[in-house]
């Protein structure tokens, strides 16, 4: 992409060698590294740059820590674009390298795809035509923020699914409800551990007056600064809300679990009497009167019966068959 004033022009190159006069023009220049196939290309654009070979494996190694480095003339920024690769919220990332010397914004992705920054893109070609204004330290402060601004949604769907988790299970708790939560705190933990090296980075950045970052992008990295705070205080909302979801299935549980001991203790209370009458008639003993009596089967069964009644009614009057774990609408 060369950044000229009548408007930016954008030309895919195959060869190192065609940008070596794009660099001697001395037009401002984003050269964007589409996927990591050939190291060997990128080792040599490297050398056309004049770029220390420190920064060669923090490129082509895979994956690394996000971090942001300043060495001599050249700023150097690691991120990962985080995405989620289906319906289960399963977290994926690929590396994305960014970085700034004198006159060239070099922008290198781990994967290859169509359009890595498509709306930085258009922006440039079709609605800022004074492209030579617009300093290359600006472009690298929009895309780490265009990169930052990629995780609200991410985290807003993840809200959304733990808002159904905490619902269901409040209404019918399964051990599937608790491993998707557990899934969800692990996804959270990831994306803080792949901002948390760049909260300290960027504070300790802004303090060394690089002078390839100028005033209006100094600003933007004190945004970007507050950005991280602001993903970080929503992952720190989004667990306690998982400490929610998981309380709420364990007192779901739990009162299911009472429901069932207070039914089995219902009909423990209702048999133990019966069972007792059952034993006393049981016994093989000569001299018992009602073993002789003619109706003395049916009004043992009649006494039964008007016991059982008379403890159901009891029971039921102190509210004991009241099911506390129904679904509730």
């Amino acid at each position: 992409m060369i950044l000229d004033p009548q408007g930016a022009q954008e030309r895919r190159i195959r060869h190192v060698q065609e940008l070596d006069p794009l660099i001697q023009s001395g037009r401002p220049l984003w050269v964007r590294v589409n996927g990591l196939g050939q190291p060997r290309l990128i080792r040599e654009l490297f050398e056309l740059c004049n770029i220390p070979g420190i920064f060669l494996d923090l490129v082509l190694e895979t994956p690394q820590a996000p971090r942001l480095d300043s060495f001599a003339d050249v700023v150097a920024l690691v991120m990962h674009r985080l995405h989620f690769e289906n319906n289960n919220l399963r977290l994926a990332s690929d590396q994305v390298s960014m970085l700034l010397i004198n006159g060239i914004l070099i922008t290198i992705e781990e994967v290859e795809t169509p359009e890595g920054f498509s709306a930085l893109t258009d922006w440039l070609v079709h609605e800022h035509p004074n492209t030579a204004d617009e300093d290359l330290d600006d472009l690298l402060h929009y895309m780490v923020d265009t990169l930052l601004d990629g995780i609200f949604p991410m985290l807003e769907q993840v809200a959304n699914r733990l808002d159904s988790l905490e619902e269901a299970a409040l209404r019918a708790p399964t051990p599937r409800v608790i491993g998707k939560t557990y899934a969800l705190r692990g996804t959270l933990r990831r994306i803080r551990q792949q901002l948390w090296p760049l909260k300290h980075q960027t504070l300790l950045f802004l303090r060394q007056n690089q002078p390839l970052i100028g005033p209006k992008s100094l600003n933007g990295f004190h945004e970007i600064a507050q950005t991280i705070e602001q993903v970080f205080e929503s992952c720190e909302l989004l667990r306690h809300q998982c400490d929610a979801v998981t309380a709420a299935h364990m007192a779901s549980t739990g009162n299911r679990m009472n429901q069932i001991m207070k039914t089995l203790t219902i009909i423990s209370a209702i048999f133990a009497p019966l069972t007792f009458i059952a034993g006393i008639y049981g016994m093989n003993f000569n001299d018992m009167p009602e073993l002789q009596w003619h109706y003395g089967y049916f009004a043992c069964l009649i006494v039964m019966t008007l016991v059982a009644s008379v403890q159901s009614w009891f029971l039921w009057k102190r509210g004991w068959f009241e099911d506390w774990t129904t679904s509730r609408s």
